[in-house]
C-alpha cells in the first residue's frame, strides 16, 4: 500500500494498455478498466511487471459504471488518474444510429468528466495528484464523417485546460495528451478501415503513451505526440474551419481508401 496508485481507463488495448504498462513499470499499483473482457488478460501482463492490479470490465458510458469503478478503488488515495477510455464513430452523422452517437458522447465526455470529478475532489482534499486526459489533435478539426468523435475530443481538449486552471496551486496537475492517428483497433471499432486515415501509417501506441506519461509526471498542461502531429495541430490553428472540414472529408469519407 506504500506504492503510488493509478487508475487507467480503456486499458485493455492501444494507448490505454501502454499507459497502464508504463505505470506498472514505474512502480504504480493499478486499478484498470475497459468495456471488454480482454482487460483481464491485460491485467495479468501488468501483474507480471510487479504491480498489484484490480481489473474491472465495466461500461464507463454510464454513471453506474463509473460508480462501480470508483468503488473498486476502495478509498485508496489515487495518485494518478489516466482517463483514456474513448470510442470513435465513422460515417455520416445522419446515417449513424443515435444510440451509437449517445454511447460515444457518454463514454468520451460524460463518463470521463464524472470520473475526473470524483478523483479530482479526492486529490484536491489531499493536495496532490495527477490527471491525464487522452484528448486528440482531432479536437482541432471539424470531423467530416467523424463529426461526433472530433466534437467530443474538442470538448476534452478544452475541458482539460479549464480544469487545470481551476486547480492551479492546489498540488493537482492536469495534462492533456493529444495523439494523432495511432496503431490501435480504434479504426476497426469505428468502422473506418475503408478510409484513407484508416489505412494510413500510424503512430506507435507505446511511443504515444510514453510521451503522455512523461508529460503527466512533469505536470505539463498538454503534449502533442509526434512531430507530424505537432505540425498538423499548428497548421490547424491558422486554417479556416471550412477548409479543415473538407480536408477531413478526404481522409475519413467511407470508401476514400479506394479513391487513391
Amino acid at each position: 500500500m506504500n506504492k503510488p496508485f493509478a487508475i487507467v481507463t480503456g486499458a485493455s488495448s492501444g494507448i490505454g494498455f501502454e499507459l497502464a504498462k508504463i505505470c506498472a513499470q514505474e512502480g504504480f499499483d493499478l486499478l484498470v478498466a475497459a468495456d471488454r473482457p480482454e482487460i483481464q488478460t491485460a491485467a495479468q501482463s501488468f501483474r507480471e511487471l510487479g504491480a498489484q492490479v484490480t481489473a474491472l470490465e465495466v461500461d464507463l458510458s454510464t454513471g453506474d459504471g463509473v460508480d462501480r469503478l470508483w468503488a473498486a478503488a476502495e478509498g485508496r488515495q489515487v495518485d494518478a488518474l489516466l482517463a483514456n477510455a474513448g470510442h470513435g464513430l465513422g460515417h455520416a452523422f445522419l446515417d449513424q444510429g443515435f444510440d451509437d452517437v449517445r454511447h460515444v458522447i457518454n463514454t468520451n465526455i460524460t463518463g470521463t468528466i464524472y470520473l475526473a470529478q470524483l478523483a479530482g475532489r479526492a486529490m484536491r482534499r489531499t493536495g496532490k495528484g495527477r490527471i491525464l486526459f487522452t484528448g486528440s489533435i482531432a479536437g482541432f478539426t471539424p470531423g467530416t464523417y467523424q463529426a461526433v468523435y472530433n466534437g467530443t475530443k474538442a470538448f476534452v481538449d478544452s475541458f482539460s485546460f479549464a480544469l487545470r486552471a481551476e486547480l492551479k496551486d492546489t498540488g493537482v496537475t492536469v495534462t492533456c495528451l493529444m495523439p494523432g492517428a495511432t496503431e490501435t483497433d480504434f479504426f476497426e471499432r469505428a468502422d473506418m478501415l475503408d478510409t484513407k486515415v484508416g489505412q494510413s501509417k500510424k503512430d506507435n501506441p507505446a511511443d504515444v503513451a510514453r510521451t503522455g506519461f512523461d508529460a503527466m509526471m512533469r505536470g505539463d498542461g498538454d503534449v502533442v505526440a509526434g512531430w507530424k502531429n505537432k505540425l498538423q495541430s499548428a497548421i490547424a490553428n491558422i486554417t479556416p474551419a471550412g477548409v479543415l472540414a473538407e480536408q477531413h472529408r478526404k481522409m475519413a469519407e467511407p470508401g476514400s481508401a479506394a479513391k487513391e
